[in-house]
């Protein structure tokens, strides 16, 4: 079973590459660019059938190593 976990900062916490990232943009004349905020998206291929036994697992797997809980946070969606 397919699984994708994407990990974003948290609010409020500074995002050096986001910001690196609308200063370039801006310097290419993509005007208009008040924010970017950079994450991390993470594909797992898990031996099971079973989306919620999935999803639980790819949620503990991300609580407990994919994402730093205490400036990040995650979202995990089953893709079959």
């Amino acid at each position: 079973m397919k699984v994708r976990v994407d990990v974003m900062l948290k609010t409020g916490v500074l995002d050096p590459q986001g910001e690196a990232v609308r200063h370039a943009l801006g310097a290419m004349g993509f005007a208009g660019v008040e924010g970017v905020r950079q994450g991390k998206v993470i594909e797992l291929d898990l031996a099971t059938d079973d989306a919620a036994a999935a999803e639980a697992e790819a949620t503990e797997m991300a609580d407990k190593l994919l994402a730093n809980t205490v400036i990040e946070s995650f979202v995990v969606k089953v893709l079959g």
